[in-house]
């Protein structure tokens, strides 16, 4: 399954190596990422791939995305790629 990880808040130390972490433990493949920093705010889309399908994987990512942005005080979520390229298509 591919899934876009979008995080977006205030910078600051240790946002790309927590993300990048949780998604290891959860046996997800980062394929590729954008990130700016823009007047100190932190943007950043992820394209992963897990070789799951199960959606009990992606909520587990999910819930532990959450709880990392909420220790870091950014916004995290995890979608499947599908999803979220149907709800951003234009036209």
């Amino acid at each position: 399954m591919k899934l876009v990880v979008t995080v977006v808040g205030v910078d600051r130390v240790g946002i790309i190596a927590g993300v990048s972490t949780i998604l290891a433990n959860h046996k997800v493949n980062i394929l590729s990422i954008n990130q700016t920093i823009l007047d100190g705010l932190f943007n950043m889309i992820m394209m992963c791939e897990t070789e799951s399908e199960d959606v009990k994987d992606l909520t587990s990512i999910q819930e532990s995305l959450v709880t990392l942005g909420s220790e870091l005080g950014v916004e995290i979520r995890a979608q499947h790629a599908d999803i979220f390229l149907s709800m951003h298509r234009v036209g």
